[in-house]
């Protein structure tokens, strides 16, 4: 049997060791958690935690849930790339006041040298950037304009999906009335009409370079039944198409956005409707994404990164121990 080379013991015996006894000894012992939550900093850790030392030009502002569904704040630093030294602040809840409150605690001087940071459509985070870091230039990521536009497309679907639903549910209580077997009707790719909306769904969020044979057979289907379908996911792909020009300069997406908010008014969607005008009220952030065409990709970044640590964990029983090794590892 071979040794395990501190102890002399062998590797049948290290692999013995009693995971929760080990988990708990971490916790107790080894991490210094039982010392640091009983500190001044470990006191107020599940409200808030900030580094100053941490700041950046370039920040990301965002929300995440470390568990049970509850949200906090996180503000990160672009430059460090979701790795080490990228969480600068992390804050229970999304009210502005509160997250403000907290990075009040890092030097105004220090704010004031933020030149741009990149958040969602929220209106407290646009709120937060605005007092928090008054030199820095709001930029909304363009994901999160573009996610918007894809939710309204897919209402069209679904509206269409519970059309087809109750249709079918229609016809086969009709068929046991009358003692018939019932059969759908099926399509020429084989789907009935409420699969090929159900199963039409995820074509509808890629660009059409990228559906496959089978993905094309089903938009081809849908868009000849469905016209407004149609017409909803060109406007989506209009709107991809002008955050997608490398070439664009500001003005000229300026100019394309004000024509994509013709064709909006044009096609005559509610929804679609709502979310232009909620693109207009935030206009000029969303145009500073072609300045520098920043994104919150290190913020997406730790919230997939916090996700994968909660999943290992089967989920998180102690908020603020939760919080301690998060800070560890990515402040």
């Amino acid at each position: 049997m071979d040794r395990y080379p501190i102890t002399g013991r062998s590797l049948e015996w290290f692999f013995d060791i009693d995971g929760d006894l080990f988990e708990r000894q971490y916790k107790r012992h080894l991490s210094g958690y039982w010392k640091w939550k009983d500190t001044p900093e470990g006191k107020h850790a599940e409200r808030w935690r900030v580094f100053p030392e941490n700041m950046g030009e370039h920040l990301s502002i965002d929300e995440t849930s470390p568990s049970n569904g509850e949200l906090y704040t996180i503000v990160t630093n672009k430059k460090a790339r979701g790795r080490e030294h990228s969480l600068v602040a992390i804050v229970l809840g999304t009210d502005s006041d509160e997250v403000l409150r907290a990075l009040r605690q890092i030097d105004s001087g220090a704010r004031r040298k933020v030149t741009e940071v990149t958040l969602d459509l929220s209106d407290s985070m646009n709120r937060v950037c605005r007092y928090a870091f008054p030199g820095a230039k709001r930029v909304i990521d363009r994901f999160h304009v573009q996610k918007q536009v894809l939710e309204a497309v897919q209402e069209v679907r679904i509206a269409h999906r519970w059309d087809a639903i109750n249709a079918d549910t229609e016809a086969r209580e009709q068929a046991k009335l009358t003692g018939e077997k019932y059969e759908p009707a099926r399509l020429s790719n084989g789907d009935t009409l409420k699969e090929l909306l159900a199963r039409g769904r995820y074509a509808l969020f890629k660009s059409p370079e990228k559906w496959t044979d089978s993905q094309r057979q089903r938009v081809d289907l849908m868009f000849s039944l469905y016209p407004d379908l149609k017409k909803a996911y060109w406007l989506s792909q209009h709107l991809r198409a002008i955050f997608s020009n490398k070439k664009s300069t500001v003005d000229n997406a300026r100019l394309n956005l004000a024509r994509w908010y013709n064709r909006v008014a044009e096609s005559g969607f509610k929804s679609f409707n709502t979310i232009a005008a909620t693109f207009y009220e935030h206009s000029d952030e969303i145009i500073n994404y072609f300045d520098n065409r920043s994104t919150n990709a290190s913020a997406e970044s730790i919230n997939s990164k916090i996700k994968a640590f909660r999943a290992k964990l089967h989920g998180v029983n102690d908020t603020k121990f939760f919080i301690f090794r998060l800070c560890n590892l990515y402040a």
